[in-house]
């Protein structure tokens, strides 16, 4: 049995393996074995395009100074912020599978919004967890070797790096630990409802987490992965760390929802997620680039537009770019 991290028992950790203390564990094999069923012989699963592209690409500045932001839609989970002169990556990846496998598993339906040789010089990179979709060695090393990049993660994840590549420069910090960037950047790992693994073998052995960014121009609150349940993390946030200007929610792969329910939002949430934090605007992500679960691949966008006219919340509050796509504020 693998073991990423080794430390003191915590309302989050038994000694072994992480937990939600509000949520629940990883669903079991069986439960993924009727999944795999219900996809394959009861076709529940939607097909998606075999090629999807955007019609947009994004050549960014090497810098971009003062208080300013400039965002970029690289797709699916990956971001990259420019602020106060300072690059920062969310979870990037720019494989072409979300998979541990180069010839099956999820595949990339566009290509990433920014080309890998168009980044500017990345300073950090923040990786919430370890699911193949937001944790890519094969880009962490990349990162590495051109850019030296500075990565901050959750506990465990480290270790999963530098097994991979030594020279992955991660450093991992538990919930509530806040960091200093630097040029009056900072950034807090909070909780969030979710789970990881990269195998069978290691569930929850490392730790998940959302991003409270702070930036001259304001906060960003980050949301990579997570679960609804009662709103009590997008309220603590809101509670602990905001003002908020800006939150960046998931409103993707969230079907089936009797499997999905817990670990991952569907639009419908993250429009209450984002009342919830109340954050003054908000930008969406997980969609649209690797099919992980069941819905059509324009489902997240469509459910989206019918939670806010719902909750009578301009569209232009709550923002869904295609990659390659830049917001300027």
């Amino acid at each position: 049995m693998p073991r990423y991290y080794d430390g003191p028992v915590s309302d989050h950790f038994d000694g072994a393996r992480f937990f939600d203390p509000h949520g629940l564990p990883p669903r079991s094999r069986r439960d993924l074995l009727r999944w795999f069923v219900d996809r394959h012989w009861r076709a529940t699963k939607s097909k998606w395009p075999a090629w999807a592209p955007s019609p947009f690409v994004d050549r960014p500045p090497a810098r971009v100074e003062g208080a300013a932001w400039r965002i970029s839609y690289v797709g699916h989970a990956s971001l990259l912020i420019q602020t106060a002169g300072h690059n920062m990556l969310l979870d990037p990846v720019w494989s072409q599978r979300a998979s541990p496998f180069r010839f099956i598993g999820p595949k990339r339906v566009n290509d990433p919004g920014i080309a890998f040789a168009d980044l500017p010089p990345i300073d950090v990179v923040l990786v919430s967890h370890g699911h193949y979709d937001h944790l890519d060695l094969t880009t962490l090393s990349r990162l590495a070797e051109v850019h030296s990049a500075r990565v901050i993660t959750p506990l465990g994840n480290d270790t999963i790096m530098r097994n991979h590549n030594p020279a992955i420069a991660a450093e991992a910090h538990d919930w509530d630990i806040r960091v200093d960037i630097g040029l009056g950047i900072a950034v807090t790992l909070v909780a969030a409802r979710h789970w990881s693994a990269r195998n069978l073998s290691d569930r929850n052995m490392s730790l998940w987490a959302s991003f409270v960014i702070e930036t001259p121009g304001g906060r960003i609150y980050f949301v990579a992965d997570s679960g609804y349940g009662d709103g009590r993390y997008f309220r603590g946030a809101r509670k602990q760390h905001g003002p908020f200007r800006l939150a960046i929610l998931p409103i993707g792969a969230y079907q089936p929802r009797w499997f999905m329910h817990d670990y991952h939002m569907n639009p419908a949430e993250s429009v209450q997620a984002l009342i919830d934090c109340d954050a003054e605007i908000a930008l969406a992500h997980h969609y649209g680039t690797f099919q992980l679960t069941d819905e059509p691949i324009d489902a997240p966008l469509v459910a989206l537009a019918d939670a806010l006219k719902v909750a009578g919340i301009s569209p232009e509050r709550f923002r869904a770019l295609r990659p390659g796509q830049v917001w300027q504020l």
